[in-house]
C-alpha cells in the first residue's frame, strides 16, 4: 500500500454492507444520545452520518438533525433511508478537514468511533477546533472512541443476505500497524456473489488513530473546549474502567 492509496472511501459494496449491518436504529446508542440531546435550543450535526443509522432516529425523536460525511455512496444511501420515512434531512457531501456547514449547532455528535478515521494526530486536533468553530457559544461535542485494546484488535470474516438473494461478504486483514503512531490500517475485500459466482468485488484500506484517554482530553482543552468529561459504554457519570468497549467524551465550547 502506497502513501497515495485512498483510504475511508466507503465505496458502493461497502456502503451496501454497512447499511445491512447497522440498519437504521441499530447498535446501543440510540437512548444516549437522545437522553444527552434531549430539550436542545437549536439544530445538531452529526460528523460522519454514513447511512443514518443514528441520525434519521434522533430526527424522528424531535431532534433537529442535520449531517455530512465523505463518502457520497453512504450519502445516498441514508438521502434514502429518509426519504422512506417521509422526513427532510439536510446532508452535506465533506470530510473532517472541510466541512463548512455555514451554521453554529447546539451540539455536534461523532458516534461509534467515527472519529479515529482520522488517522494523524496534528489533523484531529484540528478537527476538534473545526467542531468547536461550529458550535454555538456553550455548544455540546457528544464524542466516541474505543479503548486502547482497539489498536490489536482482530476482524473475522462476516457474510450477510441482500434483499435480492446476494450473497454478500467481507474480510478484513491489518496491512500497517505503527504503535508509536497509534496508528493501523485495514486492507478490507468486499465481494457480491450470485449464483455461486463472485460478481462483485471491492478492496478498501481504512486507516485508524487511536487516542488516549487523558491525550484527548488535553488536546480538547488545546483547541478551547471546557468541562471536558468522560464515561463508560454510554453510562454518564460513570468513568470509564478497564473492559468498557466504548469511551463517551462530552466538552462543551467555552
Amino acid at each position: 500500500m502506497s502513501d497515495t492509496t485512498e483510504r475511508n472511501r466507503y465505496g458502493r459494496l461497502c456502503a451496501e454492507i454497512y447499511d445491512l449491518d447497522k440498519p437504521v436504529g441499530s447498535l446501543f446508542d440510540g437512548p444516549y444520545y437522545q437522553g444527552r440531546l434531549k430539550g436542545l435550543d437549536g439544530p445538531v450535526l452529526e460528523a460522519a452520518c454514513g447511512s443514518g443509522r443514528l441520525t434519521i432516529p434522533l430526527l424522528e425523536a424531535g431532534v433537529a438533525m442535520e449531517g455530512f460525511d465523505r463518502s457520497a455512496e453512504m450519502l445516498a444511501i441514508c438521502a434514502t433511508n429518509a426519504a422512506a420515512r417521509g422526513l427532510d434531512l439536510r446532508l452535506v457531501q465533506a470530510g473532517f478537514d472541510d466541512f463548512d456547514m455555514g451554521r453554529a449547532y447546539a451540539a455536534i455528535i461523532v458516534p461509534a468511533s467515527s472519529f479515529i478515521l482520522i488517522d494523524d494526530f496534528e489533523a484531529g486536533v484540528a478537527a476538534l477546533a473545526r467542531f468547536r468553530d461550529h458550535l454555538a457559544p456553550g455548544g455540546q461535542l457528544l464524542l466516541d472512541i474505543p479503548p486502547m485494546s482497539f489498536f490489536e484488535a482482530e476482524g473475522r470474516p462476516r457474510s450477510w443476505r441482500a434483499e435480492n438473494g446476494d450473497l454478500l461478504t467481507h474480510e478484513s486483514q491489518i496491512a500497517v500497524s505503527d504503535p508509536i503512531a497509534q496508528r493501523r490500517v485495514n486492507r478490507d475485500r468486499y465481494e457480491r456473489w450470485r449464483d455461486g459466482r463472485l460478481v462483485e468485488a471491492e478492496i478498501e484500506f481504512f486507516a485508524y488513530r487511536v487516542w488516549g484517554v487523558k491525550e484527548l482530553e488535553m488536546a480538547l482543552a488545546s483547541v478551547g473546549f471546557g468541562e471536558v468529561e468522560v464515561c463508560g459504554n454510554y453510562r454518564t457519570g460513570r468513568p470509564p474502567k478497564t473492559g468498557d468497549g466504548i469511551l463517551n467524551f462530552s466538552a462543551r465550547r467555552a
